[in-house]
């Protein structure tokens, strides 16, 4: 231990769980209840389906490049490397695109 170094001695005892903090608001949801839940499962299944077909889609990609051989041309590299953007993009634009719509059934907009 370096000279510099201070000890610094815990002395009080340890406070409450939430000590310091403002309690809990405990003020119902607007529209809590049934819709909320319709609407959780239905952003569940948009999420999972969204999931199923990413691991599908980019699933295959090494599958194609195992069977291209010890030699692997050009083309298949190129599809590697720029093949899962537009995927990605095209499942997080169908998916945002999705909850939206999932929310405004339940909110009415």
């Amino acid at each position: 231990m370096s000279a510099d170094a201070r000890r610094e001695v815990v002395t009080a005892g340890p406070r409450g769980p939430r000590a310091g903090l403002p309690p809990p608001r405990t003020a119902a949801v607007p529209g809590s209840g049934a819709p909320v839940a319709a609407l959780m499962r239905r952003q569940l299944r948009a999420a999972l389906t969204a999931v199923a077909l990413l691991a599908v889609s980019l699933g295959l990609l090494p599958v194609l490049l195992a069977g291209a051989g010890p030699d692997v041309p050009l083309a298949v590299w190129l599809v590697l490397g720029a093949a899962p953007y537009p995927v990605l993009l095209g499942a997080g634009a169908w998916y945002v695109r999705r909850a939206e719509r999932n929310e405004g059934d339940v909110t009415g907009r």
